[in-house]
């Protein structure tokens, strides 16, 4: 089971990080579904307009990409911070 605890540090970290990298990852998949499909993605998958395999197809390529991304900064971001309060507390004072 994962550390529910940990300081206010590192939890500001991922989440500032997890926002932007929810937004970079958000108009990247955006950029290449366009790019791919020549179209937009569509805006409502509930639209009767919308084929059930372009539904799919969207809502899957987006919880993936946002997934992965998700994973990715979390893990960098928890790195990161870690290093830099390693190397901190390594640092004496004057």
């Amino acid at each position: 089971m994962p550390d529910k605890g940990g300081d206010f540090g590192s939890k500001a970290v991922a989440t500032l990080a997890g926002a932007a990298a929810a937004f970079v990852a958000r108009k990247t998949i955006i950029f290449a579904w366009t790019k791919a499909t020549g179209k937009e993605p569509p805006s409502d998958t509930d639209s009767p307009e919308v084929s059930m395999g372009e539904a799919i197809g969207y809502a899957v390529v987006m919880g993936v990409g946002m997934s992965v991304a998700q994973i990715v900064v979390n893990r960098t971001a928890k790195k990161r911070y870690d290093a830099w309060k390693a190397l901190k507390q390594a640092t004496p004072e004057h």
